[in-house]
Formats: structure tokens, C-alpha cells, sequence
């Protein structure tokens, strides 16, 4: 029988456990430590900005990343479509209405043009999503909303290691987000980070992080006993230390994480060029792609489902790629999104991480050829 390709990988050893035996030894477990300082310090020269700050997941980071922009009641942010539902939840936590924007057709990021179409007088902000992981149009989004007066926010989920025109995923935008989710580039399981080189709005998110005051580690050694005072609710956003000492680890990883998915997807693009009625991602020139997923278009005609089906009695996981926001009853958004909605139904997420064999992505690319002839009934 053959063995299963899993759908996402991580790549973890023993790295990570000296890591945490390096922790356990501090005697400082909890969140918003030394270990997650040293992260943090780390992680904002990845992502190119002078501030980045350590949160329990990629959720938390949107929400503090619109609350310290300013997102509330009455409120609309622009969002691109083709996103995990995080992304307009997030907005709906602060009281504001996402406004879902459609995408381009060939890399599925919000299509500039209408964003700005959706601009009304009760239009905040500006969520752009760096979807699969390659960034959105960061120039064009800028010049929209400077022309406007609108803030601009990255949703780096998935792009820790990617790059548009020289400049890092993370300092893209006003703030951006990023998710640590056993499925990204880099992994703890769960956690996420907020960047950003304005030093007023990442103090604002550090605070609200830690339920509206300082981190304890800003008390650590005081000769005398400091109380602090709550003067907003804030949230527990903070990742724990030793889901940092775990990240420090997969930072140290990063260039070769990366060079191997980008190895991979060359190689699914040669295989996939010849297979009829399966389109390849794209990936720009003038931007670095870090392949979180690998998620080809299926055409109109064939049935994902049987095709999905077939893969996993195969031995080859598979998932759909992520969700046009727009059609989810949870927003009650009204009107049509037709490029975000169509890909959402044609598109397979088919097995990449780091640690695919080549051997493993011509058995792939072979079972997705083979579940593409069977007769349909």
C-alpha cells in the first residue's frame, strides 16, 4: 500500500526541542517573555520593519492590527475576497463591516480597481491579502489609498520569506500580519506576529495584547513593587515562550524552507504543463512567491469532487483552495464577486511543503492525470 502525501508538512527536529529545553531551563514559560523578545527581534528583520510583536495566532494579530489603526463601529474596511474567513472576522470583532473587493483573475489578490470601487465615505481602510502567500499590489494599493486618506493593511498569513519589488512581506503596508499555523512556511502549530514601523501603533498593540497594560517582563528585576493601571480592556494576544523558542528555530531554517517549496513548484509546473484542462499558479516576476499551498485551477467541466476523491483514495491529500468570503452567510454581503466565486469553486489545493521528494510530485501530478480520465457518471 502506498504510503500518504500529506496536503502541508512541517519540518521540525531537533532544532526545536533544544530550543525548548533551552525554555524549560530560563524557568520562563508563559507569554511575552525573554524567548518571544528574542523572536521578535529576529522577526522584524525578516519582514524588514522596525517593530514586530509576538501573538498567540494570526487572528489576534488582524484584530490588534485594525483595532490600533483605528477600525470601529460605523466603519467599513476594504477586503480582498479569496481569504480564510479570519480576515473579515477580524474586521467584524471591531465593529466595522468588511466591504469584499474582487480579485484578479491570474494571482487572486484584490484587483486594485475594485477596491477603489468600493470606496464609500464610511471606507476606513484597506485589507489587502497576500493570498497562498505572494503579495498583493502593494504599489497600486498605496497610491489608492493615499489618494483617499485611508490606512493599508497586509495580511501576510502565509508569506513569511516572500517579496514584492526588493521589499519584504511585512513592510508593505501601515501593519501587517502573519500566522505561525502548522501549515505555513514556518511553524510552532499555532501562533502569529504583528509587524510595523510605526513605533506609536506597535507600542498601542503591545499593550492591548496584554489585556491593556505592559508585559510583565517590563517589571522583571524592579527593586520596588510597580502595580500597574488599566485604563482600556485589552485581550490575551500573547504567545507563549515556548512557541517562540520554536519559531527562533524555524527562522534559523527560513532560506532553506523556502528554497525547497520553490524547488517544488518548479517541478509541479514542469509536470503540470502538459496535463490538459489543469492551469498552474502563477507566480509574478517582480515579486518572491514563498508557496505556503500549491493550488491549480480545475477547468469549468470537471467535477472537483470526484477529482479530490480520487486523489485521497490515492494516497494524495488534497483540499479546496480557500474561501470567497463574500458567499459566506456570516457577512450578509449583498452583491456579485464573480472572479472570487468562480475560482472557489475550480480550485485544488494538492500536497506542498518543504520536505516533498520529487518522486512524491510525479506521484502527485501522475494520480491528478489519472482521477482527470476517469469517466465521468
Amino acid at each position: 500500500m502506498l504510503d500518504t502525501i500529506p496536503l502541508g508538512q512541517p519540518t521540525v527536529g531537533d532544532e526545536e526541542l533544544e530550543a525548548i529545553r533551552e525554555v524549560f531551563a530560563s524557568g520562563w514559560l508563559s507569554g511575552a517573555g525573554p524567548t518571544c523578545q528574542r523572536f521578535e527581534s529576529r522577526f522584524a528583520e525578516v519582514a524588514g520593519t522596525a517593530h514586530a510583536l509576538a501573538t498567540s495566532n494570526c487572528g489576534s494579530a488582524l484584530h490588534l492590527g485594525l483595532q490600533v489603526l483605528g477600525a470601529g463601529p460605523g466603519d467599513e474596511v476594504i477586503v480582498g475576497d479569496y481569504t480564510f474567513p479570519a480576515t473579515g472576522h477580524s474586521v467584524m470583532w471591531t465593529g466595522a463591516t468588511p466591504v469584499f473587493a474582487d480579485i484578479r483573475p491570474d494571482i487572486w489578490s484584490a484587483d486594485p480597481a475594485a477596491v477603489e470601487a468600493a470606496i464609500t465615505p464610511r471606507t476606513v481602510g484597506i485589507l489587502a491579502v497576500d493570498v497562498f502567500g505572494q503579495p498583493a499590489d502593494y504599489d497600486e494599493l498605496r497610491q489608492i489609498a493615499d489618494r483617499h486618506g485611508l490606512w493599508l493593511m497586509e495580511d501576510a498569513a502565509c508569506s513569511a520569506g516572500a517579496s514584492y519589488h526588493g521589499r519584504p512581506a511585512g513592510s508593505l503596508a501601515d501593519v501587517a500580519t502573519f500566522s505561525f499555523h502548522g501549515r505555513k512556511g514556518i511553524t510552532a502549530g499555532e501562533g502569529g506576529a504583528l509587524t510595523t514601523d510605526d513605533a506609536t501603533l506597535a507600542e498601542h498593540a503591545r499593550k492591548l495584547h496584554t489585556y491593556g497594560i505592559a508585559p510583565a517582563i517590563s517589571r522583571e528585576g524592579s527593586t520596588d513593587l510597580p502595580i500597574p493601571t488599566f485604563d482600556e480592556a485589552g485581550y490575551n494576544y500573547r504567545l507563549s515562550d515556548l512557541a517562540a523558542g520554536v519559531m527562533l528555530a524555524q527562522v534559523d531554517r527560513l532560506p532553506t524552507l523556502l528554497e525547497n517549496r520553490r524547488r517544488a513548484a518548479r517541478w509541479y509546473e514542469e509536470r503540470l504543463a502538459p496535463l490538459e484542462r489543469v492551469t498552474a499558479p502563477v507566480a509574478l516576476d517582480d515579486r518572491e512567491h514563498p508557496w505556503q499551498s500549491y493550488v491549480v485551477t480545475l477547468d469549468p467541466e470537471l467535477d472537483r469532487g470526484a477529482i479530490a476523491g480520487y486523489l485521497r483514495q490515492h494516497g494524495v491529500q488534497c483540499n479546496f483552495g480557500t474561501y470567497a468570503s463574500h458567499v459566506q452567510p456570516v457577512y450578509g454581503f449583498e452583491g456579485e464577486l464573480p472572479i472570487s466565486a468562480d475560482l472557489f469553486g475550480r480550485h485544488l489545493a494538492i500536497p506542498m511543503h518543504a520536505n516533498l521528494t520529487e518522486a512524491q510530485v510525479d506521484r502527485v501530478v501522475e494520480t491528478l492525470a489519472a482521477a482527470i480520465a476517469q469517466p465521468r457518471g
